[in-house]
């Protein structure tokens, strides 16, 4: 792996020389725009609209429109005075419990890993910060942006998760939530009865992308000249051909039912403990720091 950034992580008097990879990659096909009559690449030229010039790349800066129709032009000679304290260090402000960190704030992870002559107090920040449960909450400056972040371990390693400023988070603004939505008790002990029994514990490796996955296959069938095959998948069952909404309590009950003929005969219906020890867990071994967004 190749690292992102040097710098330091500044723990009260302590100073722990690190580096920066990125700890996620986005696994996907990549594809680039071509002529479908000849496969030429497809290119794109920047031009100024008000002279129609094709402009160079050097000589592009940034520009920041105003509500007439006015631009502030920015150049990089005007946003290197900009002060950036943190800009080589990740600077700990203080530690908080695990849980207080809204994964909704969670925005990229990155492994820190120690240069040699810091890597005794990098252990020793880690062990500690392991055996707290709490995450430091500190400020790094990564490609010219200050960022709010918190460290974690994670598999023997410190990982930095960077995270959203609260003003980035939208407020959710919908308007059931000013409805007085009445829900049954019965339908209450349904929908809990159904998620205890599909309880089980989190494993990632067993998930895949199947688009990606049947995305390649096709893009292999094109090359080696094969027909391509569907994929397999059968029409709508009953339940997808529903055209109205069933009573509450009978899809719950029917779900239940199902759940549990699904379920391994070995597999007893979980009771407190075991519910409490099938919760997914967090990104380190003892504790949780904050997630990557995902869509529900």
């Amino acid at each position: 792996m190749r690292s992102i950034w040097a710098g330091t992580i500044s723990f009260g008097m302590v100073v722990i020389p690190v580096k920066l990879y990125a700890a996620t990659e986005q696994r996907d096909i990549s594809f680039r725009q071509v002529h479908q009559a000849d496969g030429g690449p497809v290119r794109y030229r920047r031009f100024c609209t008000v002279d129609g010039e094709e402009v160079p790349f050097a000589e592009i800066a940034k520009g920041y429109e105003l509500a007439n129709g006015d631009m502030v032009v920015l150049t990089d000679d005007d946003l290197k005075d900009l002060p950036l304290a943190t800009a080589r260090r990740i600077d700990v402000l203080h530690f908080a419990p695990a849980e207080q960190l809204d994964p909704i704030l969670a925005n990229k992870s990155y492994y820190s890993a120690p240069d040699p002559p810091g890597v005794k107090a990098y252990v020793l920040f880690r062990d500690a910060l392991s055996a707290s449960g709490r995450v430091a909450v500190a400020k790094v400056a990564i490609r010219q942006r200050e960022a709010l972040c918190a460290l974690l371990v994670r598999d023997g390693v410190l990982v930095l998760e960077t995270l959203l400023w609260p003003d980035e988070i939208r407020t959710p603004d919908f308007k059931f939530l000013d409805e007085d939505t009445d829900v049954r008790p019965q339908e209450l002990r349904m929908a809990s009865s159904l998620i205890d029994t599909m309880t089980e514990d989190f494993d990632p490796s067993a998930y895949s992308d199947a688009y990606r996955e049947a995305l390649e296959k096709l893009v292999e069938a094109k090359i080696e000249g094969n027909d391509v095959v569907s994929p397999p998948g059968g029409p709508e069952t009953g339940a997808e051909k529903r055209s109205g909404p069933a009573d509450l309590s009978e899809t719950l009950r029917a779900s239940v039912e199902a759940a549990k003929a699904n379920r391994p005969k070995t597999k007893s219906k979980p009771g407190p403990d075991a519910k409490a020890a099938s919760r997914p867990k967090g990104k380190t071994g003892t504790q949780s720091g904050p997630r990557r967004k995902a869509s529900a």
